[in-house]
């Protein structure tokens, strides 16, 4: 693979990874609203299911090219349906008091990272772009798609990040914020849906 490749899927994969999607933005909401300690079930599960989509792409790219269509098809409405349902409850969402914090789950972190169509195209174009043809061995699929799980979670721990930062800011304007973070997890469902 040449320098000039590499270069590029490095830079293709910065820019998809840093870009607010729904793995992103529900990662920034969760910090605002519990913090990090309450929040790091569903971090954990955002990071894992990070992975696990990326692996199954990797499989995907190297022999199921006949079966991604019917599955992402499928995805698409499931994920854009669950991005929403999530829109709603980041819309309606408070600063929890410290009293009364619960965590964030695992589950819940991971299923959207399941759905989200986002990583699935990010993940199935990198390999299919630039690494498919200089590497096409499954091993090899993995190891970019491991790559590109890790720059991803390295993304999502910048907006947790930035979301403990500006936690006070958060609890001041939370309406405003969370209207607006809302109105992006619901541009993210209709550019699933209409692209």
């Amino acid at each position: 693979m040449s320098t000039h490749a590499i270069i590029a899927f490095l830079i293709y994969v910065l820019i998809n990874a840093f870009t607010p999607g729904p793995g992103n933005i529900l990662a920034l909401n969760t910090v605002t609203n519990y913090g990090w300690s309450k929040g790091i079930n569903l971090f954990l599960g955002i990071f894992t299911g990070y992975y696990v989509v990326q692996i199954i792409c990797a499989v995907f790219v190297f022999g199921l090219n006949e079966l991604m269509n019917p599955v992402m098809f499928a995805m698409k409405y499931l994920g854009a349906a669950y991005i929403i349902y999530l829109s709603f409850h980041i819309a309606i969402s408070k600063p929890i008091k410290s009293e009364e914090q619960k965590s964030a789950s695992f589950f819940k972190g991971f299923i959207l990272q399941l759905v989200n169509v986002k990583i699935y195209f990010f993940g199935v174009t990198a390999l299919s772009g630039y690494v498919v043809p200089y590497k096409s061995s499954l091993e090899m699929l993995i190891l970019f798609e491991l790559i590109i799980a890790t720059v991803g979670t390295i993304a999502t721990l910048t907006w947790i990040l930035l979301g403990k930062l500006f936690r006070q800011a958060y609890e001041k304007h939370f309406h405003v914020i969370n209207i607006i973070l809302a109105v992006m997890l619901i541009q993210c469902a209709f550019s699933m849906l209409f692209e």
